[in-house]
């Protein structure tokens, strides 16, 4: 076994598994509240975009090989049924058209399809004024509607991030019935209640003003339960299914592509990201080979598609890394 392990290049030539700039969707963070850049406290190297330079950060992206973007939009409006998520002049909406304008389908746009951003209770459906509790179907409603809204800005794939029960048929519904059968839906089918969201939500100013979301979102201990959720996602229409977090739960990514063998994606979220940059920034991480190593697992574990806030640097990487000796 040394002999294969014996040089760079003998190495390279028997690894079994490469990421690649192809696997890479880079997650932008666009606010229309405000005129330049701001960066993320708990995410260095993450900003906020606004709408005007959003078409320069993807056109920055496409040029780096990174083949396409997912969105995620802070509006300048909330409300308790989250209306500017499906606002024709929403903030999503009018960045794709923005970008779209701009690139075309030299990049593809993925939207983040949830109401967690725009409501001001900050959870990711309606909420019962006496209970408390998440109107699943009610939700479906609003959910169909923004993703319908998505796709006639120009969006090129639509993911449904809210975890209701039927939000796929619900979705592929609206979308087939309004003309948009080649949208694509890339569903959030194992969507861990994780603490590794954070960053994220401080990013987005989403973090839930009362309880969490452990009752729509999955238990971290249960990984049939994940199989099952992928399962009937498909059953409804989805496209590509998606396992978040990845880095804690590559046992349920790999059960996923083992099983189905479909398109699967995996979020490299706010929090690994977080945990990363902070060790590196003491000092006690190597910043470059710990990223391509753990994106390298989330691929080799049965991953296509990696969302990762790293997208960019791991591109620039890329086209000049050589292994270290």
């Amino acid at each position: 076994m040394r002999r294969l392990r014996r040089t760079p290049k003998i190495r390279s030539m028997v690894r079994e598994t490469n990421v690649s700039t192809s696997d890479l969707v880079y997650p932008i963070f666009v606010d229309e509240n405000i005129k330049e850049r701001r960066e993320i406290r708990s995410m260095p190297g993450q900003f906020r975009i606004p709408l005007d330079d959003v078409a320069d950060e993807v056109k920055e992206a496409a040029e780096l090989g990174i083949p396409a973007v997912i969105l995620f939009g802070i509006p300048s409006r909330k409300d308790e049924r989250g209306s500017s998520a499906y606002d024709e002049n929403g903030v999503v909406q009018t960045a794709v058209r923005s970008i779209k304008k701009e690139l075309g389908d030299d990049i593809c746009v993925i939207t983040d399809v949830c109401l967690c951003e725009y409501t001001t209770h900050g959870h990711c459906g309606v909420v019962d004024p006496k209970t408390r509790r998440i109107k699943n179907d009610e939700t479906l409603e609003l959910l169909a509607k923004t993703a319908v809204s998505h796709a006639e800005a120009g969006a090129d794939i639509v993911a449904p991030s809210a975890m209701m029960d039927g939000m796929v048929a619900a979705i592929r519904d609206s979308l087939d019935r309004e003309g948009f059968e080649d949208v694509l839906i890339m569903s959030y089918a194992a969507k861990f209640a994780s603490s590794f969201y954070a960053p994220f939500r401080e990013a987005v100013d989403s973090a839930p003003s009362f309880g969490d979301r452990s009752t729509y979102q999955m238990d971290f201990a249960n990984a049939l339960e994940a199989l099952r959720e992928v399962e009937l996602d498909l059953k409804e229409g989805a496209d590509i299914v998606m396992v978040k977090p990845a880095m804690c739960y590559l046992d349920v990514l790999y059960r996923v592509k083992e099983k189905f063998g479909v398109p699967t994606a995996a979020f490299n979220v706010s929090g690994e990201y977080a945990m990363i940059k902070a060790a590196a920034a003491n000092g006690w991480l190597e910043e470059q080979k710990v990223v391509l190593e753990v994106l390298t697992c989330i691929k080799r574990a049965g991953a296509d598609l990696i969302l990762t806030y790293f997208a960019k640097d791991v591109a620039k990487m890329l086209k000049g890394y050589s292994e270290p000796k």
